[in-house]
């Protein structure tokens, strides 16, 4: 099993130093799912939140929720994205599927961007609809496939499971 990068050798947390490697394209997608009431998801999509669009609101915050990663996860790279691509999918009867892209010709990945933005989505949809639900459930984040850097892609398999 591969060591954990953000610690030295004896123990204390560090930043990886990415200086030496070269940019590449890198890619990473990752996804989530914001269960909910029918009837709230009915409000949704007839776009009668009081609070406003949520889907179009969800989508700014999680662009700037990616763009702000490195201010969140104290060891990430803060890094200039040059892609942030946000589907908000209604899964009638009682589910919004979110999926975060993101992009960036880079030193390092962007993985915990493109979560980052599925989690603030996710986030965005529940501040939005508290008032009328608050049983509503953000579940299965996580990364669904990445590509560049040194260790090369990788890809969840249709089980669910990781395929690395």
């Amino acid at each position: 099993m591969a060591e954990l990068s953000h610690y030295d050798g004896e123990g204390a947390s560090r930043m990886v130093d990415v200086s030496t490697k070269p940019p590449s394209l890198r890619t990473a997608k990752a996804s989530g799912l914001v269960r909910m009431a029918a009837s709230t998801l009915r409000l949704i999509l007839d776009r009668k939140a009081a609070k406003g669009d949520v889907l179009e609101t969800a989508r700014l915050a999680a662009i700037m929720g990616a763009k702000r990663t490195g201010d969140l996860i104290p060891l990430c790279h803060p890094i200039g994205l040059d892609s942030v691509e946000v589907e908000l999918t209604p899964e009638p009867p009682d589910a919004v599927a979110i999926v975060a892209t993101v992009k960036v010709h880079g030193r390092t990945g962007v993985e915990m961007e493109a979560l980052t933005a599925v989690s603030v989505a996710g986030l965005t949809i529940y501040d939005m609809c508290k008032a009328v639900d608050r049983g509503i459930v953000i579940e299965r984040v996580r990364l669904e496939e990445k590509t560049g850097g040194v260790r090369g892609g990788y890809k969840r398999d249709g089980s669910g499971r990781a395929d690395a």
